[in-house]
């Protein structure tokens, strides 16, 4: 075994020692607070998403095995792997999504699927639903840090997969060891998705993140069976076929800090890497008016990842909300980015269309080098008689600046699902620390009723 193979080897074993024993009681109280947060907001979207026309119609073709594991707000339970892909795709559909900055992608929709699912094939309790998701959020997390995709390719479907693997290998109460192979396992499942499918529009983008919960499962059940070791698979595939892979970034700082307690909650119903742009151009509006049809040009500065999202072509509701010039006109004339901003009428509105032909995007080295801790975006707006212009370091619900609490996701949630349906939810999310069978709230889940 090479240094390097050691080193990992090291590294994930610490990272699985970390998780396997967690328990819910051992966390700060801030560290379970936000648990609960963001179980509560990321279920919520998923609610919201799942009541989408494009989840509806993909509901009505998917067949639907007999189980426990609770489809969100669909009406029904089903099987493990069912449950995943569809939960999964209404989480992450409307872009609304909690993330990671310092991971560069989604831990909870990766991980909540795997969670759902198995928590209520094992009947397990809330507390062990929540140290389950705690853990798997934490390896994901950490294994984002470690991995920097090559440029197009897409973060859904990769390192989410070990984060599944660490949450199901939890509930299954498989010994640190199991735990390190089945998150190595995941990482051999790994997807090579690419942003081009999100440009385009593409659903199939949405399935990738139930890619990995499902991924994470058959891992956790190959450890179980013994069959699943650490081999280096995941420098080999983050790494050496994906883009790189920074073994350290696995157990750097193990113990003295919580993933879940660094990730952001979203607002606009779009890609993460426009909200800096939609934040800055609703700056420009509460300082003022902007009549877009006095507007000549506008220039969006911003980091070199985000400038890709230059589409003014927007076939579905997914392109318009991977393109920064979409998002940029949407928001000049609404005020807002919500789920309805892409709906068809606003897309082919011929107003939208010409405003947002007037965007053009620049990679600059000032918001680059700020990255990730800062992601930030200046938008400038010149019409026939004066320019404008309005900066944001980070978008609105960042951890680190403008962080969002109770308060703030409870409004979200309510206006993606009607208030009656968000007090029911936080109500389930808040009650699980005591919940002492998880059966009951998997079908509450399922039963939710979102407000059309």
């Amino acid at each position: 075994m090479g240094a390097g193979e050691q080193r990992y080897t090291e590294a994930v074993g610490r990272l699985a020692r970390d998780v396997a024993g967690l328990a819910w009681d051992d966390l700060s109280p801030e560290a379970r607070d936000r648990a609960l947060l963001v179980l509560f907001d990321t279920l919520g979207v998923t609610a919201a998403g799942a009541a989408t026309p494009e989840l509806l119609e993909l509901r009505a073709v998917w067949p639907v095995a007999a189980g426990p594991a609770p489809l969100v707000a669909a009406g029904v339970t089903g099987d493990e792997a069912s449950s995943c892909a569809l939960n999964g795709a209404a989480a992450c559909c409307l872009e609304l999504d909690e993330g990671s900055k310092y991971a560069r992608g989604h831990p909870s929709a990766h991980v909540l699927p795997a969670a759902l699912a198995l928590g209520a094939a094992t009947d397990c309790s809330g507390p062990r639903l929540l140290e389950a998701f705690v853990a798997g959020y934490e390896v994901a997390a950490r294994f984002g840090r470690a991995t920097r995709m090559r440029p197009g390719v897409h973060m859904h479907g990769t390192w989410g997969a070990p984060g599944a693997a660490a949450c199901a290998g939890h509930l299954l109460g498989l010994d640190a060891e199991r735990v390190a192979g089945a998150m190595d396992a995941a990482s051999a499942q790994s997807l090579a998705p690419h942003f081009s499918s999100a440009f385009r529009g593409s659903f199939v983008r949405n399935l990738w993140v139930g890619h990995a919960a499902n991924a994470g499962l058959a891992a956790a059940r190959l450890a179980q069976a013994g069959l699943a070791t650490v081999d280096g698979a995941a420098p080999d595939v983050f790494g050496g076929i994906l883009g790189t892979f920074d073994v350290d970034e696995l157990d750097r700082d193990l113990g003295a800090r919580a993933e879940i307690t660094r990730g952001y909650f979203k607002l606009h119903a779009a890609c993460a890497y426009t909200h800096p742009s939609a934040d800055a151009v609703q700056q420009l509006l509460q300082e003022g008016p902007v009549d877009p049809a006095d507007v000549r040009e506008i220039t969006v500065e911003t980091y070199a990842i985000a400038t890709t999202l230059d589409s003014c072509e927007w076939p579905t509701r997914l392109a318009a909300m991977f393109s920064i010039p979409y998002v940029v006109a949407e928001t000049m004339r609404s005020g807002d980015f919500g789920p309805r901003a892409t709906d068809t009428a606003k897309r082919e509105d011929p107003a939208n269309v010409e405003l947002a032909g007037k965007v053009s995007l620049v990679a600059s080295e000032e918001f680059e080098s700020r990255l990730p801790e800062r992601r930030g975006a200046r938008v400038t707006v010149s019409t026939g008689t004066a320019t404008r212009s309005a900066e944001v370091e980070n978008p609105r619900g960042d951890a680190d600046s403008g962080p969002l609490g109770w308060d703030e996701v409870r409004a979200k949630i309510a206006g993606l699902v009607g208030a009656d349906t968000a007090s029911q939810l936080e109500a389930l999310v808040c009650d699980l620390p005591e919940a002492p069978s998880i059966a009951p709230v998997a079908d509450q889940l399922a039963r939710l009723e979102v407000a059309r």
